[in-house]
Parts: structure tokens; sequence; C-alpha cells
């Protein structure tokens, strides 16, 4: 087995092989090479003390932030590579962190505490894959297995939940049967865990093509960190994730647009559960109105412009594809009708975009400035008529042109 690693990885290993360390690539690198995908990082775990690993290396960028866990960070050519010591993990406290971390001079100990075994490969170029935990053989099986005892991973780590379902979704992998009973059966663990590490999972989870496998088969731990995704919400049903485009703020509105009976109190709970999981306030701002505007009904270009007053035009283009997912759970006429309906609407906005049609203050022919000009007295009036103006040329009472507005604007003078 062959893996391509770059040049500076080989540089570093080399680099410590001089010196009389061991060392390999390890972890998500392995994982992902050996899926044909281009790793993000590149980490290599060595022999080496921290103190050596500086040493070998004194001659470069070093950051030595975390040395307490037995990484050193070596920059090259303005990229990042930690060299991590092997070590093992003692005693976890609070179910995320080890109390202490023991340095060991063996590549297996180290492998041995990962979460799971696609994560516990390491590779060498002259030695090759070392896989002691059978990762190789799962990545062929498109299988998630936890590293040794599922439940003492689980148990040591809660978060290691999350990232089970996260990697199951992503690589739209299974859940060995032992791992996946861990996870029920620890569940509860998650409420030891950050809001935001929780939601940093949550989010690469929603983003995976498998989501909705995911979400059917383990609904019961999804319900311990947002509750109101009981079990026996029917919601699942109701939509296909997979099918939105890999936009975080859609298919956050998927997950929570039919979490209540009405889009108002949907929008709010949607609203609680992220502002409670510590999402920004654009985010939570965001989707509680794309759940409240999700089941609005948009007919004609008036409805188009009303929404893009209200919501602007990338948020309208996002309601849209929360609407193309939720057709394609309808019947099969019903879903043909409703992604016509989607495309002419689509065509339409595309044409007032082009166009430059006027649907906001922007786009009015006069300002503030051309109302003061006529009369009309300085304060909240010039709000109130710039608005009223704005809510004719939409209803197509008036047209966009600044005579016909400034006289019309006379007459709604108070």
């Amino acid at each position: 087995m062959i893996i391509r690693i770059p040049g500076e990885v080989k540089y570093i290993i080399d680099m410590l092989e001089k010196n009389g360390y061991e060392a390999y690539a390890a972890g998500g690198c392995v994982r992902d090479s050996l899926l044909g995908k281009e790793p993000q990082d590149w980490d290599i775990c060595a022999s080496a003390l921290p103190e050596q690993t500086i040493l070998c290396f004194e001659n470069h960028d070093i950051i030595k932030t975390g040395l307490k866990h037995g990484t050193v960070t070596l920059m090259l050519d303005n990229r990042a590579f930690e060299i991590t010591t092997y070590r093992a993990d003692g005693k976890y406290k609070d179910n995320r962190r080890p109390e202490t971390v023991k340095f060991v001079n063996v590549l297996k100990r180290d492998l041995a505490r990962r979460d799971f075994t696609v994560n516990a490969m390491a590779y060498n170029p002259k030695t090759g894959l070392i896989d002691y935990y059978g990762g190789q053989n799962d990545l062929a099986e498109r299988k998630i297995k936890c590293v040794g005892n599922a439940d003492k991973r689980m148990r040591e780590d809660a978060l290691r939940i999350m990232r089970a379902l996260r990697f199951a979704s992503v690589f739209e992998f299974s859940i060995d049967g032992d791992t996946s009973a861990a996870m029920h059966n620890n569940k509860k663990l998650l409420r030891n865990i950050s809001a935001e590490r929780i939601a940093a999972e949550l989010n690469k989870m929603i983003l995976g093509g498998g989501v909705n496998n995911i979400l059917s088969k383990h609904i019961k731990i999804i319900a311990e960190i947002i509750p109101e995704l009981t079990p026996a919400n029917n919601f699942i049903k109701n939509y296909n994730i997979e099918t939105a485009p890999k936009d975080l703020i859609i298919r956050l509105v998927l997950l929570f647009h039919d979490i209540a009976e009405c889009p108002e109190i949907s929008s709010d709970i949607s609203a609680n559960i992220l502002t409670r999981l510590k999402y920004d306030n654009d985010t939570v701002k965001t989707v509680a109105q794309l759940v409240l505007y999700h089941g609005s009904e948009i007919k004609c270009s008036k409805h188009i412009k009303r929404l893009l007053n209200k919501i602007g035009e990338e948020r309208l283009r996002q309601l849209i594809e929360v609407k193309r997912a939720v057709a394609t759970a309808q019947t099969v006429e019903i879903r043909q009708e409703k992604i016509n309906n989607l495309i002419e609407i689509s065509a339409f906005l595309d044409e007032i975009i082009e166009q430059q049609q006027c649907y906001s203050l922007k786009d009015l022919a006069v300002n503030g400035r051309d109302l003061l000009k006529t009369g009309i007295a300085e304060g909240v009036q010039i709000g109130i008529i710039l608005n009223k103006l704005v809510d004719m040329v939409i209803d197509e009472k008036i047209i966009n042109d600044k005579s016909v507005l400034l006289e019309m604007a006379k007459e709604l003078k108070l």
C-alpha cells in the first residue's frame, strides 16, 4: 500500500528518522488518503519527546503551545504540521479529557487510544501502512467501529458519540453494532459536553450525504441534545435533507421547519434550540426567519417581491431550496406540481434581479432627500411614506418613476 504524502511530511519524517526516532503520518490524513480524498491536514506522530522534536527542527519556526500534550507545531512554507509524541491517555475527567497524558515509545499504544479504527492507522513511506485494529477493512466495509471496547471509548469521551454520527453521515458509512449500542447506552453523557462542541459536530453531520439515515436510526441520540426532536416526532418523513444543497442554513431549516404544527411556533422553537447550542445571532435569526416563511405561498412576482423586501435575495433563494426539498416527500403528482411552481418562481426571481425591478427602499426612484425638497417635514414621516411608496410599487398601483412617486408622496403626507 503506497500513500502519496506531501513533500513537507516526508521531510519531517525523514528528519526525525535521521535523528534516530520513529515517525508516521497518522489519523485522518491516512484515512482520507485511503478513501481517495485529499487530506486537509497532515498530522505526524513520533517516538521523539517534544523537546527532542524541537531540537530536530531547531532552525525552523516552531509553535510550542501543545507541549503539555506532547504536540509541537512546525511551520513549513506557511503550513502548520503537528508532530505529537506517542502517548497513552490517563483517566478521563468530565467524560471529555484525560487527566494525564503519558508519553510512550510504542506506536501501537498510541494508536490504541484513538476513537475509531478508521482513525487509528499510520503510514511511513519505508514501513508502509500500519493497521493494528482493522481500520482498512472497516473502510472497505464502510463501517464506523470503535478501537477496543466501545462502551469504554464512549465513556472516556462522550463527544465521540457525535463524532461517530458525523463520520457516518459524511462518509455515508454504517455504524458497527457494538459501537451503536455503546453510543445509545451512553447518550446521556452528551449533557457533559459543551454546546459549542456539540454544535460543531452537528453541523458537519447535517451537511453529510448520509444524514437522513443517521437521523432515522439514531434520533434518540439527537433527541438527547435537542429534546424537541423526540423519537415520536414524525419530522423525518416530511422532507429529504439529502436532496438539499450542502448549505448549513438550508439544512438547519429543514431539520426544524416541521418541529411544531404551525410555522410561528416552529420558528420560536428553532431559535431557542440554536441559541441554547450557542449558534451565532445571524444564524439563529436567519434559520428562524426561514422556518417562519417556509410554508408561505408564492404565486406571482408580487409575492416574490414581498418576500424579497422582507428577507432579501440570498434568503429567498435558500427558501426556494427548502421548499424544493420539502416537495420531494410529496406524492409524484403533487411533487411535480410543486417543483414546476418553484422553477417558475426561480425564473421570476431571476427576472426581477436582472431587470433591477423595485422591491426595497434602495430600489426606489426617490429617497428621503427628495421628499424633504417637496416640503415634507424631516422625521418619522419620511420613513413611513417611503415604505408606503415601496408597497404601492410592489402592488403595481404606481410605477417606480420619480415624478409619479413625488406626486404620490404629497398625497400621503400626514
